[in-house]
């Protein structure tokens, strides 16, 4: 694990003990500070050690000199964040205290990744191009593996961290050799002053980088263009490389980086190990041997000669758009939890849509929206989704599911409605 002297003899509380909380309780203890720790699950509480079990809400903070908070603790609304002001005590994540321990560690780079879409591939492609090129490289932040929890690299290392913008919220000094933004589209709007506020988390990934670091910013929307134009009017217009929509690429080669959204993706992950001095013939290496992520354009199977892809991750319509593009002759599974109540940004690949099949919460409101656009019936079950589609396809033809929206009204997340997913291909006769 990273630990850091810094921590040691210091006060710190942990609110929230999944997999990054858990691994920042166990990184402070070992480091020596008194760590306070609280989860809202008994079976959570239960498994700590070496440290106080306490509500941080409801105990005296003062003189603590943080409170560590998981990403998905939602500090605009929770009242730990009144209680830490009022004690004048930092609310701060695990990725600030990676960075607070960056200079105890052998001399490294560190790249983060953030963007509404596509990070989690284009981190574990770049670490994918690394790992090709014999550069020693850790993945670590939102793509599910705490940075705590992993083993210091040797000198020459490189740190991949897909960084969510909770994580980059709770971060004041990660100074990125590499920093890449790929998109900003609506979204978490929940736990922001508006679609700004949300843009400018984003932004401050780049306002944390030190002049003469690398900055990756993809300028396919607005809100990207104008941190684009931030970090030149900043003085940094040498550090900047922008990443064009639309840019030609021959992506035959590569056969889990399709679609257009995948041609952005491989864009930004070339332009970063570039930064960082990595080879051409080693960047076109990893490119063509890429496995993909699961749950992400995942080819499941492919029974009687039509194919079943899991885009489980896909849980916005935004992030489903590429996928409706990359395919024909779509048999569509979605729905769930929504975050809007229109499809709009899926529009450019319903001609590619044979049939839609509508699940979950939002499984009426979306029978609704298309049902001037394509066939769709309400399924409201995945397995019901699965069973009706597999009936309807032809040989040729494609299984989609790509929700468009959060897991959570069905599943514990887009993880196990993934898994759910490929048991009930399994399970097709």
């Amino acid at each position: 694990m990273i630990v850091s002297a810094a921590w040691r003899g210091k006060r710190y509380a942990v609110l929230g003990l999944a997999r990054s909380g858990a691994a920042t309780v166990r990184a402070l203890v070992a480091a020596g500070a008194e760590v306070t720790a609280w989860d809202s699950s008994e079976a959570a509480r239960a498994s700590v050690t070496g440290a106080a079990v306490a509500d941080p809400v409801e105990i005296d903070l003062t003189g603590f000199d943080g409170v560590v908070v998981s990403p998905g603790v939602p500090i605009n609304r929770h009242p730990i964040a009144d209680k830490a002001r009022d004690a004048g005590v930092p609310i701060i994540g695990d990725v600030e205290l990676f960075a607070q321990a960056r200079g105890e560690l052998p001399p490294h780079k560190v790249v983060g990744i953030t963007g509404t879409n596509g990070k989690s591939t284009t981190t574990a492609l770049i670490h994918h191009i690394l790992d090709t090129a014999g550069v020693p490289a850790r993945l670590g932040g939102n793509i599910g593996l705490p940075i705590l929890g992993q083993d210091p690299l040797p000198a020459g290392g490189v740190y991949v961290l897909e960084l969510s913008s909770y994580q980059i919220d709770l971060t004041q000094r990660l100074d990125c050799d590499v920093a890449v933004l790929l998109n900003i589209t609506p979204d978490h709007l929940d736990r922001y002053d508006g679609f700004e506020g949300y843009a400018a988390s984003k932004a401050r990934l780049f306002a944390m980088q030190s002049k003469g670091r690398a900055a990756i910013i993809g300028i396919g929307d607005e809100a990207s263009q104008a941190v684009a134009k931030q970090v030149s009017r900043s003085g940094r217009a040498e550090d900047l490389t922008k990443i064009a929509p639309g840019v030609c690429l021959d992506q035959s080669r590569w056969p889990t980086l399709q679609g257009p959204h995948n041609a952005q993706n491989a864009l930004a992950a070339i332009a970063a190990c570039e930064a960082l001095g990595v080879d051409q013939a080693s960047i076109d290496r990893g490119l063509e041997t890429f496995p993909g992520l699961p749950h992400r354009m995942e080819r499941v199977a492919t029974r009687s000669g039509v194919l079943f892809v899991n885009d489980s991750k896909a849980t916005n319509p935004t992030s489903t758009a590429p996928a409706l593009s990359a395919f024909k002759d779509i048999h569509w599974i979605l729905g769930g939890q929504a975050k809007t109540n229109d499809l709009e940004a899926c529009r450019p690949g319903f001609p590619n849509v044979r049939h839609a099949y509508t699940i979950g919460a939002s499984a009426s409101m979306f029978a609704d929206l298309l049902k001037d656009e394509m066939p769709v019936e309400q399924s409201d079950t995945l397995e019901a989704a699965v069973r009706a589609a597999a009936a309807k396809a032809r040989p040729g033809e494609t299984v989609l599911l790509s929700p468009a929206c959060a897991s959570f009204d069905q599943f514990k997340d887009y993880e196990d409605r993934g898994a759910q997913f490929r048991a009930a291909v399994g399970a097709l006769e």
